[in-house]
């Protein structure tokens, strides 16, 4: 065989091949740590695999091995130090090739943009670490489809080139079999889609081979075809290894060069007339974007739970001198992005697998919220709070770089004797509030108050609850005096919505826009919460869309539950033969949106649940946000993966145009028909249930989704288009909302106001403000355009007097590293936080330079 470092050359005596091709042949082992098996299976199964592949590298002088997962390579590293240093000698020598860059193979669709961000960051660093270079090839051969965001995301972190399997070309046809692929923003990535399969049999791959070549164009001179047994580990074998040099010597054959990825994309990456791809990489496996609606919500809680913690770190850093935790939050960081892993977030492992990942999720989580309490507390503690008889101080705090403006939520033990809470905000000006429903069911002084808190960007705000009137608090007001919310049994109304509910149908009849004048829903009521046939398996292969209603809740009961001068609440209550929803509408005064607390409580098997929102928009597209971004879709009734929200935007029958978000707080599948948005709340297909295994009538299988689940989400008419209507930012706030605190009065040095750090610039979010990797004490602050269109923002750090100004492209991301020390200049950096430019004095502020 040729060395694989050189190029292919013929040795005496060698016949010519017919063709005068090279197939690159990559030895690998795709691991799935967890999916039939729990981690532990694949923790052990990482050690031997890698183990067998040092082995065949000592009997076979030119194979060369490829792995991609950073974790695998610190497992080894943890565990079996002998094999690890094994590994780093076959990397220096250049027989082991890394590739990916990333901590795991995620799921490609569900993860939010930073988690994207965090799998190269940690993955990269550490590679450097250890052996001295980062990764420069991409490498997600088994997730079920690829965000159109990626190609900006892997570039930004080191990697020019991407191999990818799914979707099939049966799923999606490409120009090519490699090509360039291009993110909204411009970035490109040489991408290859692998034939056939990413891993082989155990014993001779001819046939494998055949397949692989039957896919690829006939004329190509240089391939690429992995091989080596995979999923449960394994790797190249010596009955492939024996079988390519067998094959190669016939002559029949394309030259089989053992190789690695990396030669490959040198050998085509200057190519002329390469073919561009622009947008995402879809569609595989639908039901991947809603199965297991458990671990889809404790992802999506834990990712905001962390960004949460690490800005309001960075501000305790500053303000209260408490050290950064790196090493804390990266190691919770870590377990989210294992659990990223395309088999567990996509849904489809095992019932005992799940355990493991809540479990994991909850310690991620759990890290998260006690670094974040900490950082708040200590904040907190140096506010000027002025001690006043029978005060209750109550601080907000605002986890975003924009002033906030939610409903506040908070448990108090109340005045003895039913005396009535007042609050009163830091100026001393009266703030409406009324008592909600408790966590506590029983007669005590404890209760739960509601009131409209407004806070400033990535701040806090001191409210004082004083005590009032001695009048007992009430859910639905005794007050017939109109106010900002007016209610009755079936409709809700503020200054800017009206809302009434068909107690027929149990869904709304009108959702009027009185800022604009537009009638949202259509004159014939259609279904809300629709039951649809689901027989697909776990992952749903060969569905395209989830629209066989088979039947629809029918509401039982429509009730008016609180009522006062914050906000009003109807309750829903419908049922489906065995299962159970709730829904309660709660319209706030000067909200422009209407929020929805669902609990569903399910015990359909085979079934899918979905939540249609009709309107009377004609139009044939939808919008929908990706991780760090936004892609607009046929409206074609296609199961489609999104983040927080989903729109429809497009003319009414009167020809003016208007629109709706639907934002949620953990869903990720959807649809829309026109000008109808569906959200697929839950599916109960059979754990890890894969075609074409069918189910025997008489088995015994656990069922996804089985049982009592909540979740929120929010309705936003508004005119126009979504980028307009303030979408990206109330998602946001739907996901990390405002946090309010019981302080104790006491003297300090900060005001009863204050924010850190803001954006100007509405299409601009900062999206993270952490500590920065090497433990330096400088921030990194990223932003992210959000609108597609660009533009020009200025990023205002108060928390040190420092402001950025900056010019952003379409859906750009840019980071930049912001030391302590005003005389330090500001750094752009890419994603790993490895410096690119230094921001010029044009893009600062005089103040600043």
């Amino acid at each position: 065989m040729n060395d694989p470092a050189l190029p292919p050359t013929a040795a005496p005596g060698t016949p010519v091949r017919p063709h005068r091709r090279t197939a690159h042949m990559v030895g690998n082992a795709h691991i799935d740590p967890v999916w039939l098996w729990q981690w532990p299976e694949g923790y052990q199964e990482v050690r031997a695999t890698f183990r067998s592949a040092i082995d065949r590298m000592e009997e076979y002088p030119d194979f060369v091995f490829t792995c991609d997962s950073v974790l695998y390579l610190a497992w080894v590293e943890e565990n079996d130090p002998e094999l690890f240093t094994a590994i780093r000698a076959r990397v220096a020598e250049g027989r082991w090739k890394i590739v990916g860059g990333w901590w795991v193979e995620p799921d490609c669709n569900t993860p939010g943009g930073e988690a994207f961000v965090r799998q190269a960051l940690y993955g990269q660093r550490y590679l450097l670490d250890r052996f001295g270079a980062i990764a420069t090839v991409g490498c997600n051969v088994d997730p079920f489809g690829h965000n159109a965001a990626l190609p900006q995301l892997l570039r930004l972190s080191g990697i020019d080139s991407y191999l990818f399997l799914r979707p099939g070309p049966h799923e999606l046809a490409l120009p090519n079999q490699y090509f360039w692929w291009e993110s909204a923003d411009g970035s490109r990535v040489l991408a290859y889609r692998i034939p056939n399969e990413y891993g082989s049999p155990g014993q001779d791959i001819g046939h494998h081979i055949d397949k692989s070549l039957a896919l690829v164009p006939p004329d190509e001179p240089e391939l690429l075809i992995m091989y080596g047994v995979g999923n449960h580990g394994g790797g190249p074998t010596r009955a492939n290894l024996d079988s390519i040099r067998r094959l190669d010597d016939l002559g029949g054959l394309p030259r089989l060069r053992l190789s690695h990825p990396e030669a490959f994309f040198d050998a085509v990456r200057n190519r002329p007339g390469t073919p561009v791809h622009a947008g995402e990489l879809q569609h595989h496996a639908v039901g991947c974007y809603s199965a297991h609606s458990g671990v889809k919500q404790w992802n999506r809680r834990a990712e905001n739970l962390l960004q949460r913690a690490e800005k309001w770190a960075s501000v305790a850093q500053v303000v209260a001198g408490v050290p950064y935790p790196l090493a804390e939050l990266t190691e919770a960081w870590k377990l989210v992005l294992f659990n990223q892993f395309h088999d567990v977030l996509a849904g489809t492992s095992i019932a005992p697998a799940y355990e493991d990942s809540r479990d994991q999720y909850g310690h991620a989580s759990s890290v998260a919220a006690t670094v974040f309490n900490r950082a708040v507390q200590s904040v907190s503690r140096l506010i000027d709070i002025p001690a006043e008889p029978d005060l209750y101080p109550l601080v907000v705090f605002n986890p975003h770089p924009w002033t906030l403006v939610e409903d506040v939520e908070f448990e108090f033990t109340g005045y003895p004797g039913g005396v009535r809470a007042r609050l009163l905000d830091d100026e001393g000006t009266e703030v409406p509030v009324q008592p909600t429903r408790s966590h506590a069911t029983m007669s005590s002084s404890r209760g739960r108050l509601a009131f409209r808190a407004e806070v400033p960007p990535l701040g806090y705000r001191v409210y004082r609850v004083l005590p009032g009137t001695r009048t007992a608090d009430r859910l639905v007001s005794a007050d017939p005096a109109p106010g900002p919310v007016r209610a009755t049994a079936t409709t809700l109304e503020n200054e800017h919505l009206l809302v009434e509910v068909d107690p027929a149908t149990g869904w709304l009849r009108r959702l009027y826009d009185k800022d604009h004048g537009n009638e949202l829903l259509p004159a014939e009521p259609r279904p809300h919460a629709v039951v649809v046939d689901d027989p697909s398996d776990t992952w749903g292969h060969r569905v395209s869309a989830y629209d066989k209603e088979i039947g629809a809740f029918h509401c039982t009961r429509v009730r008016l539950v609180e009522s006062g001068p914050v906000r009003a609440v109807l309750r829903v209550d419908s049922e489906y033969q065995r299962s159970t929803l709730a829904e309660e509408l709660v319209l706030s005064a000067g909200a422009r949106h209407l929020e929805v607390r669902a609990v569903v409580d399910w015990h359909e098997k085979l079934r899918l649940l979905k939540f249609r929102f009709p309107t009377a928009l004609d139009t044939d597209a939808a919008s929908f946000e990706i991780p760090y971004g936004q892609i607009t879709r046929p409206a074609d009734g296609t199961e489609e993966s999104a983040q927080a929200w989903v729109d429809v935007s497009g003319a009414l029958p009167d020809g003016r145009r208007a629109g709706l978000s639907v934002l949620n707080d953990g869903k990720y599948g959807h649809d829309a028909v026109r000008g109808e948005i569906g959200m697929t709340v839950l599916r109960s297909p059979a754990y890890a249930w894969h075609e074409p295994r069918e189910l025997d009538e008489d088995g015994v299988y656990e069922y996804l989704d089985q049982g009592r689940q909540t979740f929120r989400y929010r309705l936003l008419p508004h005119a126009g288009d979504w980028r307009d209507a303030g979408t990206v930012r109330l998602a946001a706030q739907l996901n990390q909302p405002p946090f309010a605190l019981l302080e104790s009065y006491h003297p300090g040095p900060l005001p009863g106001r204050r924010g850190f750090v803001a954006v100007d610039g509405e299409s601009v979010v900062v999206s993270v403000v952490k500590g920065d990797e090497d433990g330096t004490g400088a921030l990194i602050v990223r932003a992210v355009e959000t609108a597609g269109r660009g533009g020009t923002a200025t990023i205002r750090l108060p928390l040190l007097d420092r402001e950025i100004r900056a010019e952003f492209g379409p859906a750009q991301i840019r980071t930049f590293r912001i030391p302590v020390d005003p005389g330090e200049p500001v750094v752009e950096t890419d994603l790993l936080e490895f410096p690119r430019t230094q921001v010029t004095t044009d893009d600062l502020p005089a103040a600043a330079r």
